[in-house]
């Protein structure tokens, strides 16, 4: 019986590793205007972040130096923010706006905005075009406690697809996290739900709030206030059914931002919340 017991043990480290890692090193302080960053993304030809801020703040983004100055604000005309909870880009340097915070579980006009590469050159901007999504799984708005699974803080763009982690919001927290599938085209659409995967039961440590995949498409990082979800060794995009390595990064803050500097290196954002937070940071990858 306790050799059983070894065996089920050595199986379930192996597909979920847990590692401790407090190699998290602060590269600048981002600029005091930003109090609310909900997302960056990396264009590593300029060495510049673009970065946004969420709910009850402006609609626009803002460009980042290396040493953490603002160097250019673009304003999106014709883009409202509700709540702007992420941002990502495609393989080409267009950039998404994930306009799909949703705390609540009560909203029905979730988005996401294109941001064509050569309008960041302007201080006011137009997006190209906007893709409008609800969820088939969600009946009601909002729905009872125990099942408020439709916020999201989380996606990247792959392969012409966007993919979102939710946010667990559910009264008794346990963890769960769907995954969804969008098509990045304009108009409305389903979201597509292609997956489930359990981070841990204590919310203030595991509940999702920015999602990164690698420039080779090779990891996903799910980022939380104090660890990083790695998962590697999928195929295709069902990421869930690769290796989930939990990363502690031994820093407990309102982490809010997460993208792949390269394939080896993350960069973190995280708010100032109680003289904690407002930096940016690396992160560099040892296996």
């Amino acid at each position: 019986m306790k050799k059983s017991i070894l065996v089920v043990v050595s199986i379930v480290l192996l597909a979920c590793q847990q590692q401790s890692n407090s190699n998290l090193k602060e590269l600048y302080s981002l600029p005091k205007k930003l109090k609310e960053v909900s997302g960056i993304a990396y264009f590593p030809e300029t060495n510049i972040l673009y970065t946004l801020e969420d709910s009850g703040n402006k609609n626009a983004i803002y460009a980042i130096d290396s040493k953490g100055k603002l160097a250019k604000t673009i304003t999106i005309s014709n883009a409202t923010n509700v709540d702007w909870e992420d941002i990502t880009k495609d393989k080409t340097g267009n950039i998404y706006i994930g306009d799909f915070g949703n705390n609540d579980n009560e909203r029905r006009d979730l988005c996401i905005y294109k941001v064509a590469k050569n309008q960041l050159n302007n201080d006011l901007a137009k997006a190209e075009y906007k893709i409008s999504f609800s969820y088939p799984e969600q009946k009601e708005f909002p729905p009872k406690k125990k099942e408020m699974f439709y916020d999201v803080e989380s996606f990247f763009e792959q392969g012409g697809y966007f993919y979102l982690f939710t946010k667990n919001r559910s009264k008794g927290f346990d963890g769960t996290a769907f995954i969804y599938k969008i098509k990045n085209a304009p108009g409305t659409q389903k979201a597509v739900k292609i997956g489930e995967f359990k981070t841990c039961n204590n919310y203030n440590h595991c509940v999702l709030t920015s999602a990164t995949i690698s420039p080779d498409g090779k990891k996903v990082a799910l980022l939380s206030h104090d660890k990083v979800l790695l998962f590697k060794g999928f195929k295709g995009d069902l990421f869930h059914k690769g290796t989930q390595t939990q990363i502690e990064l031994n820093l407990f803050s309102q982490k809010e931002a997460i993208v792949f500097k390269n394939n080896n290196t993350l960069l973190i954002a995280d708010e100032k919340a109680d003289k904690i937070g407002g930096n940016v940071y690396e992160f560099k990858l040892t296996f």
